[in-house]
This record gives structure tokens, sequence and C-alpha cells, in this order.
């Protein structure tokens, strides 16, 4: 068979997205801080972006402050700096051997105010090694088993793999083991929660043998909230478990807790919705955003009988630019427009509150805005908006529909809320499961929904089973 090179034409329509879509498509799924983060980029890489700062006026204190100080130099004719004597007033300072007079004790910043580093477990921990009597092979095997502690304080690498790290017996390791495990925080490096509940009993001095039996011979019953055989098989009366489950649950499951590094994301919503009389108000956030505007010294440059390779320049950085003013006008405008219409379909949040949510789909909102469904999802990822019920992000107002015994649909954060409503009022020695859950969702707000449902959305808002909920 002979193959030969043949030249053929084709028409054909092709959507061909040229760079200026893209970075619009891209500005749009962007969050509030991201964005700031692009617009300074732009600002560093294009010369022709600059800040826009002719609405910022000087600070109110430092305005009113200025004001006092001249107004009272004028009217009690006191000298102005040029007029100071300076010698007396770097005399009146200069007392200390680093040129800077101490400040009185009742000036000093109190010791609460001064910042301190955050100490780790590890480093908590290596440094009572270092203050302890322990010979250097020994030391070398509780750095490593100190280095193996996870942030909860517990140590889950096998003694078999330590013992063959260091050619030692399992025997030798344990030994290093129980000295570093009587380290501060108490029940650290422990293996399992048994032995970190049982060393803060010894640590602590605690004397109450009940307890100790319970975590060592009853433990599943202890998490199952099951006393009845701990009173018949250690013939003891209810009320004396009870107290010894009370010292349990006083003890500490994580030692490492308090060295862990809490770390806190503060939301900024990108907008906020008033109330004002029976409609909603929105207001974007565009606090921290730099407003731009093109540089003058460059449009001036056009104009100029400059070279040409500069005139080129300058065009192409001013066509980016003023595509990317337009794109950021553009974005804010599609996400008020999102926010818009979502207030027209949930209005009843915004009236009542969480369980009045409808059920929600992209495609309304899409359809009521003119746009594509991909583009009203790529607005609201990443954004939170700030409502009269609290901070939620935009994709909350979307949710599936859970059908009603008398027909209609609920959506389903307003069953979660429902759900979250009769966990939190159950009976504390009765708590109610997920069949039961299901029983008076039917019952009492006519809902239809099965019971893995239930149980998915009750584990979604971390609320236990009924059995681990229980309160004696």
């Amino acid at each position: 068979m002979a193959l030969d090179l043949k030249q053929s034409l084709k028409l054909a329509q092709q959507l061909v997205m040229t760079p200026q879509l893209q970075q619009a498509i891209k500005l749009l799924q962007l969050s509030r801080m991201e964005l700031a983060e692009m617009i300074n980029q732009q600002m560093m890489e294009n010369p022709v972006l600059e800040e826009d700062r002719s609405e910022e006026t000087a600070p109110v204190e430092e305005v009113s402050r200025k004001t006092e100080a001249e107004s009272a130099g004028e009217n009690s004719g006191e000298q102005s700096y040029d007029d100071l004597d300076w010698e007396k007033f770097l005399d009146h300072f200069i007392t200390s051997s680093y040129g800077i007079r101490a400040a009185p004790e009742e000036d000093r910043p109190e010791h609460e105010t001064r910042v301190a580093k955050n100490v780790s477990l590890c480093e908590h921990l290596l440094w009572q090694l270092r203050l302890s009597d322990f010979s250097r092979e020994d030391e070398e095997i509780a750095e490593y088993l100190i280095g193996n502690l996870d942030e909860d304080g517990y140590l889950k690498t096998p003694l078999e793999h330590v013992a063959q790290q260091f050619k030692k017996t399992e025997a030798e390791i344990e030994k290093v083991l129980k000295k570093v495990q009587q380290f501060d925080p108490a029940g650290v490096a422990s293996r399992n929660l048994q032995e970190c509940l049982l060393l803060q009993l010894s640590q602590w001095h605690i004397q109450n043998p009940l307890a100790e039996k319970i975590i060592r011979n009853y433990f599943k019953e202890l998490e199952k909230k099951d006393y009845r055989p701990i009173v018949r098989k250690e013939k003891v009366p209810l009320e004396q478990v009870k107290e010894a489950v009370k010292i349990i649950c006083d003890l500490e499951p994580k030692p490492g807790r308090p060295f862990g590094e809490e770390r806190v994301q503060y939301i900024t919503p990108d907008l906020s919705v008033y109330r004002t009389g029976d409609n909603y108000s929105i207001m974007l956030n565009e606090d921290g955003l730099p407003k731009l505007r093109i540089n003058s010294y460059y449009l001036n440059l056009l104009r100029s009988d400059s070279p040409s390779a500069t005139k080129e320049y300058i065009k192409e950085k001013l066509q980016g630019a003023m595509w990317l003013i337009r794109s950021i006008h553009q974005r804010q405008r599609t996400i008020y427009r999102v926010m818009e219409s979502i207030i027209k379909s949930q209005k009843d949040f915004f009236d009542k509150g969480v369980a009045h949510l409808k059920p929600l789909v992209l495609r309304e909102i899409a359809r009521d805005i003119g746009m594509h469904e991909s583009t009203v999802s790529r607005v609201t990822t990443n954004k939170w908006v700030h409502t009269p019920h609290g901070i939620f992000s935009m994709k909350f107002f979307f949710n599936s529909k859970i059908n009603r015994l008398e027909g209609g649909a609920m959506a389903s954060e307003s069953v979660k809320e429902r759900i979250r409503q009769v966990v939190t009022q159950e009976p504390c020695g009765r708590p109610f499961s997920d069949r039961e859950l299901v029983a008076i969702l039917r019952r009492e707000y006519g809902i239809e929904i099965a019971r893995r449902t239930v149980t998915k959305y009750r584990e979604g808002m971390g609320y236990l089973c009924s059995g681990k909920r229980k309160k004696v």
C-alpha cells in the first residue's frame, strides 16, 4: 500500500479563547484576597498601571492633632521647631549609656503585653531531655522518639522499628520510652488512649482504683457509656462508677493540645446584604482592593516624539492595563447580579432564617441573569456574603431538594437545621437514634428522608451516634 502526502483545505468553526478571555474567566473565580494579590502583582509587572489615591485623605487623628498644634502656636505664642533650644532638649533625654533615658517604672509596658514565641511540643520535650540524666546513647533514642510524636503527643512508630534503627532490643527502647513518658505534659509519648489516661492518673497521683480498673478492663463499656457491666462485675454502686467516670472525663485525651498552633482563618465577606424596609440592598466590599488607573506619564510619552519601539511597548502594556481594569469592573458587576438573583430566589431565608432555605440549582440563577452555569459556578466559588443571619458562602444558597409528604420540597440545609434542632433538644439520658430521627422528621415536619441520608447529615454536622451522645 503506497503512502503519499497531500494538502487539503477544511473550513470549520472553532471557539478559541483569547488570553484576555482567559484572564476574565480566571478573575471570576478568584477570592477577594487572591484578587488583591493579583492586582498588586500586575502593578509590579505593568508600569502603565498605578493605584488611584486621589480620594485618600490624611487620618483624622493626624489632621486634628496638626490643627490643634497650629492653633495653639498661634494663640499662645509658643516657639516653633526652628526656635527650639535643641541643646537643652537633648540634655533632657541623654542619661543612660546608650543615649536613651530609661522610662519611669509606671510608664514601662506590662510584661503581659510582650509577644512571646510559641514553644512547640517537640521543643518543650527536648528542653526537658537536656535537663535529664540520660546517657549519650539513650539521649539519641529519646530524641528519635520525641521527633516521631504526632501533634497530639502520641507515639505512632512501633518500638520494633525503633529497635531496628538503633540495633537494640525492644526492652531497651521501652526503658527509654518510660523515662520520656515522665516528662511534662502528663501522658505524652503514649501509644494509645488507655496508656495516656493511665499515665495521667499516675503522674497526677489520683488515687482511685476503680477509675484505673475501668480504663484497663472496661474501656469499650466506657466508650458506649454502658455502666451496667461495671456495676455487675465490680459489685459497686452506680454512683461510685459515675464518680470514677467523672475523674476519667477530666483527664486530657490529647496531651499535645496546649502546644498546638491553632491557625485561625478570618473570613472577610465579598458582599454584604442589608435590609432596607421590605427589600434588601447589596454592598460590594472593596476595602483593601487597589483602585487602578493609567499612569499619565506614559500617556504623555505616546503623544511625544518617542522612538517607535517605546511607543509599541507602551501600547502593548496600555492594552493589557485597560483590559484588566475592564475585567475587574465586569467581575464586580457579575457578582452583584448573581447575588441579586439569589436574594430574589431565597427571600424567605433572608426574612426568616436557615430553616426556610429553598432548593436551588445553578441553572435557575444562570437562566435568570442570562449567563452560563459555569459562569455562575465560578462567581460563587470562594465568595462569602454577610447576611442578617450570619456569614455564609455563596455556594451555601444552592441546595439539593428533599421531598415532603404533602408535596413540595425542602432544601438540604433546611433539613440539616431541623436535625440540629431535634438533636440539641433530645433527652440527655436517651438520645435519638438515626431511625428515630427519621420518624421525628416525618411526623413533625413532613420530611421524607432515608436513614442513611440522616446519618450523612448528622456526621457532616459533627454529631456523634446516639450511643456516644448519651449523658448519664
